[in-house]
């Protein structure tokens, strides 16, 4: 038996009250069929087209941080204590903001369907919201224009100046919405309450961000069965650096730890840069990324080969495990019922350790990886002390090629180990063909981009569009 849940959250400085509220309906749904506030667009229901985008905002002290979100894929819990923003919300006062007066005169809208989404995210920008100090061609990554009209709209929001905004009220408003008690649908408030809840309810789905399961929802019409919504626990919210690396609890977003993470390594950060679109990015975490499980997530092959270890929580009693270990095979990990994953740490890279991360996707912006390498080599001497290579869409789980590093270990950087490194690589895996390439691609891939590393140690120009397209 199910318990009944409130939702409450403020538009437009107005409190929405939803009671006895699906757990699994979307935001986009309420907002289009119960508040008639149309503007937000439906066009894929799976977060890849950003017509849906609305702005989120949270509390921050006496301040809201605000980020852009797909409302698709966005389940009605997620919002309870928040503030919404839609495209309708910027023309309260009867004019348009500067930034739509702008795309007004350059053109920048045709059919006009993707327009309210463009505008949210790009409002986004000029407020200030998580990812303002992207390039303007990465804020709208997340955004599809199907005419084609990108040109006009990239000058529009170039030409917008920012609009910061004085959110001291709201942020009050804000804190006296929020209650510290645990909520119907089950959304715990603290780590300890979570891990009591899932001794009681083992077989629970766990929801952060929804990127994954709230596509189950709306492509695969699927019963996700009792939700936990952990996205709001403050201790899966922390990202910790020192000199030992960077510890992030399970529910850090990508976009809240892409700095941390370029920190460790560039190319570290350039591969979470390309994971999504900026929304998703807003809304998918870390710990949601390993603990699915799936054969083609982008971050675990990376954080495999730095040496990832996670902390498995369950009632009381913790262990860690080493990232490559949790996955076991196709759709099973290494986790017991009733536990979870709380947090991921990342050892920091000798400063002459060579790596190298590499996402091959069939799109530059807003695509999973068809193959994604990484490669960490350890130095000394100029011999490869250690080698940690790991792979995603290469086997049934992210993987560590065991072949290829022992061909590494023990010999020079050279053209001849490459080669020799490459052929055992092609024993390591028997990739699967699907939509995203075939096996002989796979395989192919696979070897150029430990090329690709050579050839950049050499220091040859090797392009971003090839890193990552």
């Amino acid at each position: 038996m199910r318990e009944a849940m409130t939702i409450r959250f403020l538009l437009d400085d107005e409190v929405v009250t939803i009671a006895d509220a699906d757990p699994t309906a979307t935001l986009l749904d309420h907002l289009r069929y119960r508040l008639r506030r149309t503007g937000t667009k439906e066009g894929c229901a799976e977060g890849d087209c950003g017509a849906c985008t609305v702005l989120l905002g949270e509390a921050a002290g006496e301040t809201v941080a605000w980020r852009a979100v797909n409302a698709c894929i966005l389940f009605l819990p997620m919002v309870d204590g928040k503030a919404v923003m839609t495209v309708e919300s910027l023309s309260r006062g009867g004019a348009p903001t500067p930034l739509q007066s702008c795309m007004a005169r350059n053109g920048s809208s045709q059919c006009g369907f993707c327009t309210p989404g463009f505008v949210m995210s790009l409002h986004g920008r000029a407020i200030g919201a998580a990812g303002h100090d992207l390039p303007v061609a990465d804020v709208i990554a997340g955004n599809l224009c199907r005419c084609t009209g990108y040109g006009p709209i990239l000058a529009a929001a170039e030409e917008t100046p920012p609009a910061p905004r004085d959110d001291r009220a709201l942020a009050a408003a804000l804190r006296d919405l929020r209650t510290d008690e645990a909520t119907g649908w089950f959304a715990p408030r603290s780590v300890d309450d979570l891990a009591a809840l899932l001794l009681e309810r083992p077989d629970a789905r766990l929801i952060a961000g929804a990127t994954d399961v709230g596509l189950w929802v709306t492509k695969g019409l699927r019963d996700v069965g009792t939700p936990v919504f952990i996205g709001d626990i403050p201790e899966l919210r922390t990202i910790q650096e020192d000199t030992a690396g960077v510890t992030l609890g399970a529910a850090v977003r990508y976009a809240e730890a892409h700095e941390a993470l370029a920190r460790l390594h560039p190319d570290l950060g350039e591969l979470v840069r390309r994971i999504g679109g900026l929304q998703v990015r807003n809304a998918g975490t870390i710990g949601g990324n390993i603990a699915n499980g799936s054969p083609i997530g982008d971050g675990p092959p990376a954080l495999i080969a730095l040496g990832a270890s996670l902390v498995l929580r369950r009632g009381e009693q913790r262990r860690t495990l080493a990232l490559e270990d949790y996955f076991l095979a196709y759709g099973k990990q290494d986790r017991a019922p009733g536990e979870f994953v709380e947090r991921i740490h990342i050892p920091r890279p000798a400063p002459d350790a060579v790596i190298h991360i590499s996402k091959l996707s069939r799109r530059f912006d807003s695509d999973i990886s068809a193959v994604c390498g990484a490669f960490h080599l350890t130095m000394q001497d100029g011999i490869i002390a250690k080698a940690r290579v790991a792979f995603g869409g290469m086997a049934a789980t992210p993987r560590r090629a065991g072949g290829c590093e022992a061909a590494l270990t023990g010999a020079p950087l050279s053209e001849d180990t490459i080669a020799r490194a490459v052929a055992a690589l092609n024993e390591d895996f028997d990739p699967l063909t699907d939509v995203r390439g075939s096996a002989a691609y796979r395989r192919e891939a696979a070897g150029n981009l430990l090329w690709r590393l050579w050839h950049r140690e050499r220091g040859e120009p090797v392009s971003v569009q090839a890193l990552c397209g």
